[in-house]
């Protein structure tokens, strides 16, 4: 692959405890959480009924995104978007399989709408009015590196600017004895060609990247986007660079300039 380039305009933030991007930076740098962290995302993109019925998956996507947007200063019905997720919303995937083996008549269709993989490209798109290309993309532990890709590459096409949403939810019954993740996870950047915000330059590579014991990756470690926090403790820390899991031995090198 050849090197892709892109700045970051935007950056947006959530997990347990640091609920922004600011706190995570002063997380990072001190160790110390907020006080009184709200629990649950609650993106005022959505009207307060709406976030009542929302699945996790869907606010902490819609909060990390809007938040990105408000930093890069870019309207998010302009920008085309790429959301990716490893297992989208395992909360519901779990009770999807419970109430079709005990009792199929009583499949909720709110949750069965909710159960989509693109769930939450489609409530962001409806929110925000945007009618631009969204993609909703999976890889397992290389979900946040292919769906950098694939922003990427839609920068150095045609995109003067693109979204990246990565995010997970918590599992829950039967499915987290098979799939592990804890907590709740997102982060998202507006990429652009130009800009005055730090430089990407990414290719991909043979091997695994280093074990990453940054703050934010141990916080997190636990959440199935945690391959994506290596990033996010490069950028809090102004390193120079980092490696993100990108497929079974693959690894996205991404080497970080200064804006």
């Amino acid at each position: 692959m050849s090197t892709l380039h892109a700045h970051i305009a935007g950056i947006g933030f959530w997990c347990d405890g640091l609920p922004d991007w600011s706190a995570a930076r002063a997380y990072a740098a001190s160790g110390a959480l907020p006080a009184a962290a709200p629990g649950r995302p609650a993106p005022q993109l959505l009207a307060a009924n709406e976030r009542r019925r929302a699945p996790p998956s869907v606010l902490v996507a819609l909060e990390v995104a809007l938040a990105a947007c408000g930093d890069a200063g870019i309207a998010p019905a302009t920008l085309p978007s790429v959301f990716a997720s490893t297992h989208g919303d395992l909360g519901i995937t779990d009770y999807m399989c419970a109430t079709l083996v005990d009792a199929p008549a009583e499949l909720s269709p709110t949750k069965f709408h909710n159960s989509v993989h693109n769930a939450a490209a489609g409530y962001w798109t409806i929110g925000a009015g945007c009618m631009r290309t969204t993609t909703a993309i999976s890889a397992h532990r290389g979900s946040f590196a292919q769906g950098l890709v694939e922003a990427m590459v839609q920068l150095a096409s045609d995109a003067e600017a693109v979204l990246l949403v990565g995010y997970d939810t918590a599992a829950s019954g039967l499915l987290a004895t098979v799939t592990r993740s804890d907590g709740l996870l997102g982060g998202a950047l507006v990429l652009t060609r130009a800009g005055q915000g730090p430089c990407l330059s990414a290719r991909l590579e043979d091997g695994e990247p280093e074990q990453d014991d940054g703050p934010l990756a141990t916080h997190a470690r636990g959440n199935a986007m945690a391959p994506m926090l290596p990033l996010f403790d490069a950028l809090a820390a102004g390193a120079l660079g980092v490696g993100l899991h990108a497929g079974p031995g693959r690894r996205l090198q991404l080497d970080i300039g200064r804006g």
